[in-house]
């Protein structure tokens, strides 16, 4: 975003907690101006450091922050997104803002009624490594959202990681699953690699480095390598070798059937949320 640019939006960030913030620091980081971003936090101290750190505009009432904004960022938590919308509405049918929602389960076609309808929306699933600028996120546009609103979301989205577009609104329970709950999956990956070395007999903290760099650097390798996962496990795998032990081990185990009922578990779990939030 170049900050001299007279189409650079307004954008209001309705809610200033960790996900906010590091969108926030994402966008300025690439270049957008401070005074086109607003927040509100009704939170105080969450406040004045969002307000110190960015020198940007932070309010304790949403309508203050999102009045004169072309862009709201729904960014609180899914339960009370119902009562944010409402006091959002009037603003939302007067000014038509691009909406973009960061609340898991939440549906389009529910935030669309609770701002009074004729809203462009985009809903969207970031995930936690978004706070150090190695998100992913997928999201999804209805059919309002013009192309340059897209570029507009993509470009927020996209300011802390990778951000990918979602052609069908039922798999964002599945985007959920997969990328949004996705690094707890991993943590517990390396708690279990942990705990299993020092049973061997490692102390702790080497354990826990060499897992710790393990996994990074695989995932530098799946992101760095145009190989699909499946020939850099191979490549990794001598006939015969302890690679190989584990690897036949983790399948007695039904280590994949594991991971395909986990993932099936949050998917469903987002849809019943979602179902929860119509009642």
């Amino acid at each position: 975003m170049n900050a001299t640019h007279p189409q650079i939006p307004r954008i209001a960030f309705i809610g200033g907690g960790n996900m906010a913030r590091s969108l926030i620091g994402g966008l300025i980081r690439n270049g957008a101006p401070a005074k086109a971003i607003g927040v509100s936090e009704p939170n105080a101290e969450l406040r004045d450091a969002l307000a110190r750190d960015f020198a940007l505009a932070a309010h304790a009432d949403n309508a203050a922050a999102a009045r004169n904004a072309d862009v709201l960022v729904l960014a609180v938590k899914p339960q009370v997104m119902k009562i944010v919308c409402a006091d959002l509405r009037d603003i939302a049918q007067a000014r038509r803002p691009l909406v973009i929602s960061i609340a898991a389960g939440i549906r389009i076609g529910q935030l669309d009624d609770w701002l009074g309808g004729g809203a462009a929306i985009v809903r969207a699933m970031p995930n936690t490594p978004a706070l150090i600028g190695a998100g992913a996120t997928g999201a999804h546009a209805n059919a309002r959202v013009t192309a340059a609103q897209r570029e507009i979301a993509q470009s927020i989205l996209g300011a802390t990681g990778s951000m990918v577009w979602i052609g069908d609104e039922a798999l964002m329970d599945t985007v959920t699953a997969l990328s949004g709950s996705g690094p707890a999956y991993f943590f517990l990956l390396v708690e279990a690699l942990e705990d299993a070395a020092v049973a061997q007999g490692l102390p702790r903290e080497t354990a826990r480095e060499l897992a710790l760099q393990t996994c990074l650097g695989a995932g530098r390798m799946l992101r760095e390598d145009a190989a699909a996962p499946a020939e850099l496990r191979r490549r990794v795998t001598s006939p015969g070798g302890t690679t190989q032990a584990a690897l036949e081990s983790f399948a007695a185990s039904g280590f994949t059937a594991i991971v395909t009922r986990a993932v099936a578990a949050a998917t469903q779990r987002g849809r019943e949320l979602s179902r929860l939030l119509d009642e």
